[in-house]
């Protein structure tokens, strides 16, 4: 059996640094976990600028934040509570590990990955802020539960696959952006109508009534 860890290749860089930047906005620490396990396991050959990910003390740091996060995020508002303490962490942070796939020796590509993946980071981030702040209105804690799984699903997934298919990682990367774009003017929306409707709450005017 041929032991030595896959080589990515330039495209699957490139690919790397936007799975980075989008899995940080949802799940930073999951990918930074899953993404130094797979370097450390040897299942692949992580960039220099990503070494760092697979010491055992990051291992375990990013481990230890990662099981707090998934029962952290199945818990309606406290879910929120935790998504926006993190609001200042995740788009940097997605910025940096998007710029360590690239290599984080200064050059234009790793300016270009840094860029990308904070703007996907934040994009994600966002959209997943505002979408459990809108499940979390519903009376049954089930619908958050389901979202979150899906959420620890696709990041797994799209990790696997960008380093897999990077080419197929593309346009499922491309596609979850509009999406994503879609579900925000959407939601913001609502959540205009929910701050409006509770501002009225407290304002003594009547009982806020979320459509």
């Amino acid at each position: 059996m041929n032991n030595i860890p896959a080589l990515l290749d330039p495209p699957q860089f490139l690919a790397l640094a936007a799975a980075l930047g989008w899995a940080s906005g949802f799940r930073l620490y999951a990918a930074v976990f899953l993404t130094g396990l797979a370097g450390h396991m040897g299942w692949i050959e992580l960039p220099h600028g990503l070494h760092v990910l697979q010491q055992p003390a990051v291992l375990v740091a990013s481990g230890f934040m990662l099981f707090i996060e998934f029962f952290a995020d199945k818990i309606p508002y406290v879910d929120t509570i935790w998504d926006t303490v993190h609001t200042l962490i995740r788009i940097p942070a997605g910025a940096a590990l998007a710029a360590g796939a690239m290599g984080a020796d200064g050059t234009t590509w790793t300016w270009v990955a840094a860029l990308l993946g904070g703007g996907l980071a934040a994009t994600s981030h966002v959209t997943k802020l505002t979408a459990r702040a809108a499940v979390n209105t519903s009376p049954e804690p089930f619908s958050n539960m389901a979202v979150s799984l899906f959420e620890d699903g696709a990041v797994v997934f799209l990790l696997w696959l960008c380093a897999a298919h990077p080419a197929v990682f593309t346009m499922v990367l491309l596609a979850s952006v509009v999406i994503c774009i879609l579900l925000l003017v959407v939601l913001l929306k609502f959540l205009q109508v929910v701050v409006r409707e509770v501002r009225g709450f407290f304002a003594g005017r009547a009982t806020p009534r979320i459509r």
